[in-house]
């Protein structure tokens, strides 16, 4: 079977297993632990598949695909040449500028005491 037609066998195949792994094990979770700690009712498998389904919406991602462990890897190790490839000027005004993008003292505020900042 050509590796083409291997993947539109394999990947429903690999669906199901996750939704079926990942319901029974929300499930089972749910079902030892939340009645016994709070008083809140037993789910069904088909809830537990509700449930993992709106985690992964509101929570996010895909694993990998989207900003997972090798993009942001990536990402790390992109940020840490350029920063080695600046210059100690350039490593102020950038961080100047991330500072003031998210509103945060400036590092040099960080530096004085409490009671002297403005």
């Amino acid at each position: 079977m050509s590796r083409r037609k291997w993947i539109f066998v394999a990947a429903p195949v690999g669906i199901a297993l996750f939704i079926f792994i990942g319901g029974q094990v929300v499930k089972s979770l749910w079902n030892w632990l939340l009645p016994e700690l709070f008083a809140w009712p037993q789910i069904t498998f088909w809830q537990a598949v509700g449930l993992l389904a709106l985690t992964r919406i509101l929570f996010g991602g895909s694993g990998m695909m989207r900003g997972g462990g090798m993009n942001r890897w990536r990402f790390r190790r992109r940020m840490a040449e350029r920063w080695d490839g600046m210059t100690p000027e350039e490593r102020d005004r950038f961080c100047q500028g991330l500072h003031g993008r998210w509103g945060r003292e400036s590092s040099q505020d960080l530096h004085t005491a409490p009671e002297s900042r403005p």
